[in-house]
């Protein structure tokens, strides 16, 4: 399978079932989630550790504040969720993992309204973004973009911000970044992760006013 430096950090099961919306979110509710991997097969990851943003104690950088301040983006819900998908997909050099099946799927999975985008526009031009999946009060941050400088980390405060509002308990960044560590995500193991996913699971929150 031409596995990466992550090998021991995840759990990948084989052969790979078709992927459909209900092993998605039957996926997502056991703590794994989809990744294209090479020759179009889909891989089954559950990271040990796993990293989550705290909402209550995410960190703004102080010139992201300053940005936000400024005003000089907007941003949108749900406005347009596949061509998020698409520019995440684009936005990176080394390859994708967002493969033409998992694209459909997750179409799907925002269209029974359980996958959502936020999207960060300037001046007309969507410039940023973000989508992922949401069940219960936990929401599993798939991937985001920019085009822009600081676009993506608006995005993410705008998710962030929606979410407290909404009284979701979750937000599960799968890995850590460089990026996710300067607003303050965290790393923990991964029982106690799903511990922390059953909670959130018994919950009913909503993404979107209904």
């Amino acid at each position: 399978m031409g596995l990466t430096r992550r090998s021991g950090r995840y759990r990948v099961n084989r052969p790979s079932p078709a992927l459909t919306v209900p092993l998605l979110v039957a996926a997502y509710r056991a703590g794994y989630f989809p990744m294209g991997i090479e020759d179009g097969e889909i891989g089954w990851f559950s990271p040990d550790p796993r990293t989550i943003l705290p909402l209550d104690g995410m960190h703004v950088p102080r010139r992201l504040a300053r940005v936000l301040r400024a005003s000089r983006f907007s941003t949108t819900a749900d406005v347009a969720f596949r061509r998020v998908m698409r520019a995440c997909a684009e936005d990176r050099d080394e390859g994708t993992w967002i493969t033409p099946e998992i694209h459909e799927v997750y179409g799907q999975l925002h269209e029974r309204g359980q996958a959502h985008s936020i999207e960060v526009w300037r001046d007309g031009e969507l410039v940023g973004g973000l989508y992922g999946v949401s069940l219960g009060g936990a929401f599993f941050g798939e991937s985001m973009f920019h085009r822009v400088t600081a676009a993506s980390k608006v995005a993410l405060v705008s998710l962030a911000e929606r979410l407290r509002a909404r009284g979701f308990t979750l937000l599960d960044t799968q890995w850590t970044t460089p990026l996710l560590e300067t607003f303050g995500a965290v790393e923990i193991p991964r029982d106690e992760y799903l511990v922390r996913l059953e909670a959130a699971l018994r919950l009913d929150c909503r993404f979107m006013d209904a």
